[in-house]
């Protein structure tokens, strides 16, 4: 350095001005100094370790590529040559040297911050993708270690720039911890509600859950500290607070679909007036049935039986025992739904007649499809009950419905 002061006052260069001259050329040489060094490492090093993690087997370590991990840590080189030759080209202006050294710093401290966060969005996604932490709300926990990554890579910035102690600020912290604490409620409330839905497994990535108060039925994409955002099934995204499916009720019908059944529950009005003893024309009819047949032969003959024992008038058709059409329409119809191939009948599976209401009387069934889709399952039922609604005029049943416009014009 001296060497160069001498040889620009030996060209005729006044002592003062030659100081700033030699500033101007030692920050130029840094600059071209640093720009190499960048290069280097990011040219050749970065490149090398790139090309030795694709001819890996494992995923992670291509995960650190992708959040740009090594290309963050790069940017430390040229500031270490900084830090390193600081004190050599400011020695004319060392007042000026702990500022610079200090911004460095702050630099340098800034760029580490940035690299965890990187390795973090990586353990993430290495987590997200092993079979034990799939299904757990993973965002919540990292997102609770990047705030404090934050905080204490924001203490530690300020602490380089204003010469203070790290403890300084975390004394100051502890006076604010009212302040911190309103400010930062739902994070704290929705890290909290996450630990507790994790533990007590009440929710996953991927469940249909609904939720009538906020407008959510649908499939959840995302779990974070704060949020839960839900995908409807019109596409739409709800936006649900975390501590609120702790607080309030949801449904969740994972259960369904582990269970390897989805259950159909619906019914046919049947009109009451249409209900009626079956004639012997009328079960010599039903016998061609196929569904049926071997029930009509069986009931037929221990009702024929019982009659005969206890001598029944058959002049009227309501003394002793007789067949009713609803009654074989219902066992028809649970034959029907038993030989569905896309029934589950290792489940419930029943015909039921519930409370007769102002509209006839309801024939529910009661039964579990072994598909799940949604579309599927949809069309399962509408072929089913497409079915039963065509066959029970075969059964002089009438399907209840109210009168229209046409029903009067016929009158």
């Amino acid at each position: 350095m001296e060497w160069l002061t001498d040889w620009l006052i030996g060209l005729g260069v006044e002592e003062t001005s030659a100081m700033y001259l030699k500033l101007i050329i030692l920050l130029f040489v840094l600059f071209i100094f640093t720009y190499v060094t960048n290069l280097i490492v990011k040219k050749v090093l970065i490149r090398s370790i790139r090309s030795v993690i694709k001819k890996t087997k494992t995923v992670w370590d291509d995960a650190l590529v992708e959040n740009k991990v090594f290309n963050t840590l790069s940017h430390i080189a040229p500031a270490v040559v900084i830090y390193l030759t600081t004190p050599y080209i400011f020695e004319d202006f060392s007042g000026a040297i702990p500022y610079i050294l200090r911004l460095v710093n702050a630099y340098i401290s800034t760029v580490l911050i940035i690299v965890i966060i990187n390795f973090l969005n990586t353990l993430k996604y290495y987590f997200e993708n092993t079979k034990l932490f799939k299904d757990n709300p993973l965002d919540s926990y990292f997102q609770l270690i990047k705030i404090a990554i934050y905080i204490i890579g924001g203490i530690i910035i300020l602490s380089f720039l204003l010469n203070k102690s790290p403890l300084y600020f975390f004394s100051a912290l502890g006076a604010m911890t009212v302040v911190l604490l309103l400010i930062f409620k739902d994070t704290l409330m929705g890290f909290v509600a996450s630990i507790q839905l994790s533990a007590n497994d009440m929710i996953q990535i991927g469940d249909w859950v609904s939720m009538p108060k906020y407008g959510a039925d649908g499939d959840v994409i995302e779990m974070n500290l704060t949020t839960i955002k839900i995908q409807n099934w019109d596409k739409t995204i709800t936006t649900i607070p975390t501590y609120a499916f702790i607080s309030e009720s949801f449904k969740n019908w994972r259960g369904m679909s582990e269970s390897g059944g989805r259950r159909i529950k619906r019914s046919l009005n049947i009109k009451i007036s249409s209900i009626k003893f079956c004639t012997p024309e009328m079960l010599e009819r039903y016998k061609k049935f196929q569904l049926i047949k071997d029930y009509i032969e069986e009931k037929s003959n221990k009702i024929e039986e019982y009659n005969k024992e206890n001598k029944i008038d058959k002049s009227y058709l309501i003394n002793g025992r007789h067949l009713t059409n609803i009654g074989i329409f219902r066992v028809y119809a649970e034959a029907y739904v038993k030989i569905n191939p896309d029934i589950n009948i290792n489940m419930t599976c029943m015909v039921r007649q519930l409370l007769p209401t102002e509209k006839g009387l309801p024939i529910e069934i009661y039964t579990f499809s072994n598909r799940q889709e949604w579309v599927t399952y949809e069309s399962i039922m509408s072929d089913m009950f497409d079915h039963l609604i065509a066959a029970v005029p075969e059964f002089e049943l009438e399907v209840f419905q109210n009168p229209t416009g046409t029903d009067f014009m016929k009158l």
